[in-house]
């Protein structure tokens, strides 16, 4: 019986010290992610410095859980994968060096992994929604009964750094076909939500403020933009800002705010929150279901549509795209929760494929902070 091929993944691209053992590119053995989200609250957002410091003090522990709850030493794996971009290059660098130090102390492949790539990958780490961990796998009647994701398909990442759709042709063989020209989804709800009188993070004080709103009372913009398959989210974020002043509140009075995640009133108005909050959350989830729509008549030959990154975890989104594939005809294919957010068993599962094609990046490796969807 062959050997299994078990990569560590390191992810500190931005806010999560995460580490994660991955069994033969898809089981997740292990999957640690220390969060940063309440340090960073009262900024309203990531403070870079902040959240690098932070990585160092995390990176050791993580690590050490992650192959502890894995059960597998260092001289037992295959070889280890880090996120070298994009990202933030303090916060990457981090990740990196520990990445490095192993490498060279245990004499182990080491590969880079696109952070973007490492979205895409994620969808073979589920099925059904479901995370392979070894339990499930085995339920299932092991990996080979298991189909991956169908391809070609169309896979949009859209998270708080980056909203791309892109054209899976195979695992690990990509187009991108658009991109935000702006803001990304994400961040546009953490700009909203702190309009708003919201906590930080911004997606689950929408999605949360929004679920006892109207979300037709505001006529807020879908952002237009000269390339079809390009997003912009400006526009919708300005919007806000102006349906805030125009009904007395004050923008910027939740900035620097650590309040708590749930609806509430901006300071000094009676500003209808929840309402509002739903009319962003349709804003911009008509955006992202217009472009997938345009994108699937380009590209008829597509099996599937796969949706990553951060906001994939928002609740209506998740509801408009099933109900867009069932329309269509076309299965949607959505993580569990645990793989939306940024992880490191999304990066060993990029890092196993480039591992089994005889990548590796070596100790001269550095990080690539600008890196495109369509770079693995």
């Amino acid at each position: 019986m062959s050997r299994p091929q078990l990569v560590l993944g390191i992810e500190t691209s931005c806010d999560e010290t995460a580490a994660s053992v991955v069994e033969d590119g898809r089981i997740v053995r292990s999957n640690v992610i220390a969060s940063q989200a309440e340090l960073h609250a009262p900024y309203g957002g990531v403070f870079p410095e902040v959240a690098s410091r932070q990585h160092v003090r995390d990176i050791v522990p993580v690590l050490r859980q992650a192959l502890d709850e894995a059960s597998v030493r260092l001289d037992q794996l295959s070889g280890i994968a880090v996120t070298r971009g994009p990202g933030l290059s303090g916060a990457l660098l981090v990740g990196l060096n520990a990445a490095k130090g192993l490498a060279l102390g245990s004499g182990l492949p080491l590969v880079g992994v696109n952070h973007l790539g490492g979205h895409l990958a994620s969808q073979w780490l589920h099925h059904d929604g479901v995370l392979l961990s070894p339990d499930v796998v085995a339920s299932l009647g092991g990996l080979h009964a298991i189909p991956s994701p169908p391809t070609p398909h169309l896979a949009l990442v859209v998270s708080g750094g980056h909203t791309d759709l892109a054209l899976v042709h195979e695992r690990g063989r990509v187009t991108r076909l658009g991109g935000t020209m702006d803001d990304a989804a994400g961040e546009a709800f953490d700009k909203a939500a702190r309009m708003m009188g919201l906590g930080y993070p911004g997606g689950p004080a929408i999605q949360a403020a929004a679920a006892d709103g109207d979300d037709r009372r505001f006529k807020l913009p879908v952002g237009r933009t000269p390339l079809p398959l390009d997003f912009s989210f400006s526009g919708l974020k300005t919007a806000v800002r102006r349906t805030v002043e125009r009904l007395g509140g004050d923008p910027d009075a939740g900035r620097g705010s650590a309040k708590a995640v749930e609806p509430a009133e901006a300071v000094g108005s009676e500003l209808p929150v929840a309402d509002l909050a739903a009319s962003f959350q349709r804003a911009v989830v008509i955006a992202l279901i217009g472009r997938i729509g345009i994108a699937a008549t380009q590209y008829p030959q597509i099996r599937a549509v796969c949706v990553s990154g951060g906001v994939s975890a928002n609740h209506a989104l998740r509801t408009a795209l099933t109900t867009w594939g069932a329309e269509h005809e076309l299965p949607i294919l959505l993580p569990p929760l645990v793989l939306c957010t940024d992880n490191a068993a999304m990066i060993a599962a990029a890092g196993a494929h480039g591992l089994a094609t005889g990548s590796d990046d070596g100790v001269e490796l550095d990080i690539a902070v600008g890196l495109a969807i369509d770079v693995t």
